[in-house]
């Protein structure tokens, strides 16, 4: 499942995200979501999330549960 919609991320749900220096190389950093950032129901390149550990990405998967 991707993270291009709102709907689907939940605060406290485990998800991996690319942060911006990582956009080129494509690595993923897998994490809990404190905070939703994006503000709109959508967003083509995932909608952004700050993580507890403080890291602020795109979310590009969700884990299951």
């Amino acid at each position: 499942m991707d993270g291009r919609t709102r709907t689907q991320i939940q605060k406290g749900q485990t998800v991996r995200v690319v942060q911006k220096q990582d956009q080129r190389s494509g690595t993923l950093t897998e994490g809990v979501v404190q905070d939703i950032l994006t503000n709109s129901a959508s967003h083509p390149h995932g909608i952004k999330v700050r993580l507890t550990s403080g890291v602020v990405g795109r979310v590009k998967e969700i884990c299951p549960r």
